[in-house]
């Protein structure tokens, strides 16, 4: 590699030089070609060459371009030692006799010439001639300057658009090519599959392909054929290219990647000329793996932008893509491998058998996986001996790998910035708060009325959240400003596969026991409940159109899993049934915030001293509620359910 390295920069050095010299040829022509180019002529005024006139020391006078004169000494004068200077050429360091010697500029011409007539008719004898000179080689560059200027804009914006200028000015030719990075299966790919935690179900289904690359003739002789391809599904952070990361460490053969987005250009035709390219560098190093991260950059559903006016070039190469997976002539061991976390757009000609015959679901790691994600990233820490890491993946439910991988490096920066020799469990802590409910905001200018209104409607979350059977457990209420929310109640949240009526309405009667508090106590409401009715309108919407939970709908669902409807702008339902929606929907949610206002007047005088408790401390914990409230009457129940 330190060769290609020193081999590179001479190759762009020698080019500047060669523009050098160019320049440099342009300029001693244009020099010479003025006349003037190393005549050793020494300049004068007008009045000093009048003095030399009369003294007879000029031999002849040359007017170049009717603005220049040159003059020419007698040999008697240049044995003078007033021309001492000029006596000698410069450049070639022998007598000048032939001349010029002087040079001065014209000025009048008409009257130059009457006193150049005037000193002849007294007697001095001299010649004088009118020579027009061209610069053909000025000229020419004049010309094509104009020329020369657009094309090496041209180059610069081709180069610029094709990667750069690093790769020189090739770049104009092989702005088709691909872009893909190509691992060496050997060197370059050190992760492998026990970098990778969790995903036990999504790794299981790739080692089937890197056993294949390895051994093909273990399916082959029964008659079976490789795979075409497999396509990574998944919310972001999952691990989708950690997972092709691991593939190219294991596989041991050629692996080229890049994203979707390195076939989209300005010019018609490049991204298909790209795909053509990059299958033809694949099947020449078959076996192969191709992995394109982000296909929905270019795999959206045809036809879906007709109206848009926008061109074709995204659809042709597409085209080109679903040609080369699986055309005539296909018949190669290349195995494409894609992610993406929007599968519901791509087109159904992509995801059919033959082409990605496999589709991996990457889910959010439960608490076991999330477990061994922790472990992975806790490595390279410097933590104390006593870190609970199953009380750290219990306390981040919902949490992808990138999430935990985030939750390690900030608890590392919270202990570095608080002088710590390790990091602990309450910095972990720390970091999972900062992440979810952003940065602290001690110095926010908040008024004593505000604060005790914040006070209540994080007490009224605690105290409906407690109260209710399937509303998720407590950890901690604060009244400190965090990112935009001037309180917050975390809590944590059951890992539930499915979901019944009553959970979902006890988690919207908690969401609104904020709201509820303000009611009962100051009878008055407030802006600071927005992302409380969002995410209960949310929750009522998904209860009528999506799940079937209403009875008044009945069990209808106008969701469309495919992301591909057949409605267009229109709604798949009558304005009937949509104003019956809207009044459920109402309904629901005002049915939750009666039963939060009856359970708060029910506990009115907790609420106030759990309230009066948050405005001293600003933080309480679970364990401040089971001294106020003492333990939830359902938990013994909740316990053996989960055993």
């Amino acid at each position: 590699m330190k060769n290609k390295k020193s081999n590179t920069n001479p190759k762009n050095n020698s080019t500047y030089w060669i523009y050098g010299l160019i320049i440099s040829v342009f300029i001693i022509f244009s020099y010479i070609g003025n006349g003037s180019g190393f005549s050793g002529t020494k300049k004068i005024n007008i009045s000093t060459f009048e003095k030399y006139l009369s003294s007879g020391d000029v031999s002849k006078i040359t007017i170049i371009n009717k603005t220049l004169a040159e003059v020419t000494l007698t040999e008697n004068a240049l044995m003078n030692e007033i021309h001492r200077d000029v006596a000698t050429n410069n450049f070639l360091g022998q007598r000048n006799v032939i001349g010029p010697h002087y040079n001065f500029e014209v000025g009048d011409l008409e009257l130059f010439q009457r006193k150049l007539e005037n000193a002849e008719s007294s007697g001095i004898i001299f010649n004088y001639e009118f020579r027009t000179i061209e610069n053909k080689w000025f000229d020419v560059l004049i010309g094509f300057l104009p020329l020369i200027i657009l094309v090496g804009l041209w180059i610069f914006f081709m180069r610029r658009m094709s990667g750069g200028a690093g790769a020189g000015g090739s770049q104009i030719f092989s702005i088709g090519k691909s872009k893909a990075k190509l691992f060496d299966g050997n060197k370059d790919t050190k992760v492998t599959f026990k970098d990778v935690a969790g995903l036990e179900g999504a790794k299981e289904e790739v080692k089937e392909i890197v056993d294949f690359l390895k051994s093909p003739s273990k399916y082959t002789k029964l008659g079976g054929k490789i795979p075409k391809g497999a396509l990574l599904v998944g919310l972001p952070g999952t691990g989708k290219t950690l997972l092709a990361k691991a593939v190219a460490g294991e596989a041991k053969v050629p692996f080229f990647s890049l994203s979707g987005s390195d076939f989209v250009e300005m010019f018609v035709g490049v991204g298909a000329s790209r795909v053509r390219d990059l299958f033809k560098q694949a099947k020449e190093k078959s076996p192969s793996i191709i992995f394109i991260d982000e296909i929905d950059a270019i795999g959206r559903a045809r036809g879906k932008n007709s109206i848009t006016g926008s061109n074709d070039e995204r659809e042709n190469t597409l085209n080109q893509l679903l040609t080369e997976m699986d055309g005539f002539g296909t018949n190669t061991n290349v195995i494409v491998m894609a992610a993406t976390n929007r599968a519901d757009v791509l087109d159904k000609a992509l995801m059919r058998a033959g082409r990605f015959d496999r589709q991996i679901y990457v889910d959010l790691p439960d608490v076991r996986e999330r477990k061994e994600i922790f472990e992975v990233h806790l490595k390279p820490l410097k933590k104390t001996k006593d870190l609970d890491v199953d009380f750290l993946s219990k306390q981040t439910p919902g949490f992808s790998g990138a999430d935990i991988a985030n939750v390690c490096n900030e608890a590392a920066l919270i202990a570095a910035r608080k002088s710590k020799k390790s990091v602990g469990k309450q910095d972990f802590l720390d970091a999972v708060d900062r992440i979810v409910g952003g940065l602290e905001k001690k110095n926010k200018i908040i008024s004593p009325k505000e604060k005790k209104t914040i006070a209540y409607h994080e007490a009224g979350h605690a105290t409906v959240s407690w109260m209710l059977e399937h509303a998720a457990p407590l950890v901690k209420v604060t009244i400190v400003p965090r990112g935009r929310s001037l309180g917050a109640a975390w809590y944590l949240p059951e890992e539930r596969q499915i979901v019944r009526t009553e959970q979902i309405l006890d988690e919207m009667c908690a969401a609104l026991g904020g709201r509820a508090a303000e009611k009962v106590i100051f009878n008055k409401i407030s802006t600071g409940a927005l992302s409380d009715l969002e995410k209960v309108t949310k929750q009522a919407r998904s209860m009528v159109t999506v799940y079937g939970l209403n009875d008044k709908i009945g069990n209808l669902t106008y969701y469309d899993s495919s992301g591909q409807n057949e409605y267009g702008f229109t709604k798949p339902y009558s304005d009937t049934t949509a104003q019956i929606i809207d009044k459920e929907i109402s309904n629901i949610i005002e049915t939750q915030f009666k039963r939060a206002i009856g359970l708060l007047k029910k506990h009115k005088k907790k609420l106030e001293e759990l309230a009066n408790y948050l405005l001293e401390k600003e933080v309480i914990f679970k364990e401040d509620l089971v001294r106020i409230f003492g333990e939830r009457p359902f938990e013994e129940k909740i316990s053996q359910e989960k055993k």
